[in-house]
């Protein structure tokens, strides 16, 4: 009876120290909004162009503009989700939402985001936007399995995808557009309702 008392106290000794050094408030549902998001974007911008752009992108003109705008507010809206249900579920929980573990979550995560931005937005500026979407899926893909390990570790395995969708655009870039709706659109959405009926749902 001691042994079997002596080894639930490790097991729940591990669990503190694993929810201590990771940041489990993530919420499945902000994923699936994400890649609707992402999926909803796209196809504004796939309009834009068709209609208005005969079917190419300028990036001199206004149409560039707008499609940069659509992407600004697809990543603003995924943002501000993310934060709103990852915060309700962390109050509901009773768990620290800023805490070191969460500030080493977004260190590590904005670290191989902004300088991908970055890079992107000079490629761009240099008229060279063939492999923008391939770069896109590529740093973010990064970004989330650098900031796994300070996160849910099933992570790792949204931003491995990334990188290869991110890496088939790169050799391909005439797919790149397809491949971006793909992987931040329909990903998220398969990652989002797995985490969701993973973690959130399980521990109702």
């Amino acid at each position: 009876m001691e042994s079997k008392d002596y080894l639930k106290d490790i097991s729940e000794i591990k669990d503190l120290m694993n929810k201590s050094s990771r940041f489990i408030s993530l919420s499945g549902l902000s994923g699936i909004l994400a890649g609707v998001y992402a999926l909803i974007g796209a196809a504004v911008a796939y309009w834009l162009v068709m209609n208005y752009s005969q079917g190419t992108l300028r990036l001199d003109g206004p149409i560039y503009q707008l499609v940069m705008l659509d992407l600004f507010l697809i990543a603003l809206l995924s943002a501000v989700t993310g934060i709103f249900l990852t915060t309700r579920k962390a109050k509901k929980h009773g768990a620290k939402i800023w805490d070191a573990t969460s500030r080493r979550l977004v260190f590590n995560f904005l670290i191989p985001l902004i300088a991908g931005g970055l890079y992107i937005l000079i490629i761009l500026s240099q008229g060279k936007y063939g492999q923008a979407g391939g770069l896109m899926l590529i740093f973010y893909g990064l970004a989330l399995v650098n900031a796994s390990k300070y996160s849910i570790g099933d992570i790792c395995y949204l931003g491995y995808v990334q990188i290869i969708l991110g890496l088939i655009g790169a050799w391909k870039p005439g797919y790149g557009f397809w491949l971006w709706v793909l992987g931040f659109g329909v990903m998220h959405i398969i990652y989002g309702s797995w985490m969701h009926f993973k973690y959130d749902v399980k521990n109702k």
